[in-house]
């Protein structure tokens, strides 16, 4: 075994869930070992009866569980306002039009949001996030998309800037600037694109506050033309790509996604065969959304026998967001994966730890106990992963360790 370093910590009498597809039980179960972290990075994984008699810091797990930190690949964590009020209109039988049409819907969120301070954008998202860190989320993406302004834009994803740099977690910025149509391009769809391509994009590029491009291809959202104009713009400053595709309808919106390489295409419940090869030949990750599918009362579910037999590696998240997802709990959208799309345990597991590194541009460092990758842990009051997943409501994380360190 390696020499050990007077600061490097040991998290022994573990039960290991690496969940690398290296190993071949089942969630890459190994019991009866020990991790050994130094610094922010994991240093190895040993026999617990390899270990030296003489150690260095170490935490005495006395048989717990212990998986990746988990990882969230698709919220919309930052906006103002809520809600609750339309959904409950909308239960009461008024529809989305009539909502719409009183300033409802998404625009009701794009209002709020340009009205909030930053300072009341970053208490929200605070409380928001608390939740998920509580969960045992080490990792997570937050998208922009409730500006849909050059200063609104910019605003929201400064305060996910501030949230990394304040909070425990890591925090991977995307910009969503194609997420709908602004009001005062309500007439000029193809001009606001022109906008986002030609100014909002490369600038808040150049101010380094966002890491990969996102958009809404829709038959409520943006053409599979527009669309591939944004992706072009991306492209031609080197930014990676995602969407928001095939949720509503099957617009091609997977396929051209993939062709631009992109990291994941998500929603994705139209999705058809010529979507699937294309995802499987470029290496794009699904992300199901359960979420939105149960809220929205939806019924096409994503082909998820397809994505296996093709190879397709399917992330799993919470799309927490105030419209159709106010879900700020990965646990419950593991557990929905499950029941509403009849992905397994083990699949839910993949999809919140490497598959979702994989979907953020992670995949070499995060989502796996692994010597090399982050020491990012959640460690749990419990004999089996299945037990995280099975009762929503009730969470048995004992620690939650981020970068190596208990928080």
């Amino acid at each position: 075994m390696r020499q050990l370093h007077p600061d490097d910590v040991i998290w022994r009498n573990a039960r290991l869930a690496t969940l690398s597809p290296e190993q071949t039980a089942p969630y890459g179960i190994q019991d009866k070992m020990a991790l050994i972290t130094r610094g922010d990075k994991i240093l190895a994984l040993v026999p617990e009866a390899d270990l030296p008699r003489t150690l260095p810091r170490q935490h005495d797990l006395q048989g717990r569980l212990v998986t990746p930190g988990l990882i969230d690949c698709h919220t919309h964590l930052v906006f103002g306002g809520d809600r609750a009020a339309e959904w409950e209109q909308r239960l009461n039988g008024v529809s989305y039009q009539t909502i719409s049409a009183q300033g409802g819907g998404i625009n009701a969120t794009v209002t709020a949001t340009r009205n909030s301070t930053s300072d009341a954008l970053v208490e929200l998202a605070q409380g928001r996030l608390a939740r998920l860190m509580r969960e045992g989320v080490t990792t997570l993406e937050i998208k922009s998309g409730y500006g849909l302004n050059d200063e609104a834009e910019e605003k929201m994803l400064r305060v996910a800037q501030q949230l990394a740099a304040t909070q425990p977690v890591e925090i991977s910025p995307t910009l969503l600037a194609a997420h709908a149509v602004p009001p005062e391009y309500k007439q000029d769809p193809d001009g606001y694109i022109d906008h986002i391509c030609q100014h909002l994009l490369p600038t808040l590029w150049q101010k380094g506050l966002f890491e990969a491009v996102d958009l809404f291809c829709e038959n409520v959202g943006f053409t599979p033309a527009q669309s591939e104009r944004v992706l072009q713009a991306a492209k031609a400053q080197g930014i990676p790509v995602k969407g928001h595709v095939e949720q509503l309808s099957n617009l091609g919106g997977a396929a051209l996604v993939s062709r631009y390489g992109g990291w994941s295409a998500d929603h994705i419940e139209y999705l058809d065969e010529a979507g699937v090869t294309a995802m499987a030949q470029s290496g794009t990750v699904a992300v199901l959304l359960p979420g939105a599918f149960y809220f929205l009362q939806e019924r096409q579910r994503p082909p998820v026998e397809l994505l296996r037999q093709r190879g397709v590696p399917m992330a799993v998240a919470t799309d927490y967001n105030p419209g159709t997802s106010p879900f700020a709990s990965l646990h419950l959208a593991m557990n929905m994966a499950c029941v509403q799309f009849g992905l397994t345990p083990e699949e839910a597991w993949a999809g919140v730890t490497r598959h979702a590194a994989r979907a953020l541009g992670r995949g070499a460092t995060h989502g796996q106990l692994k010597a090399g990758y982050v020491a990012d842990l959640a460690i749990w009051d419990a004999e089996r992963p299945v037990e995280i997943l099975y009762e929503p409501g009730r969470n048995p994380l004992y620690q939650r360790v981020f970068r190596g360190k208990v928080q």
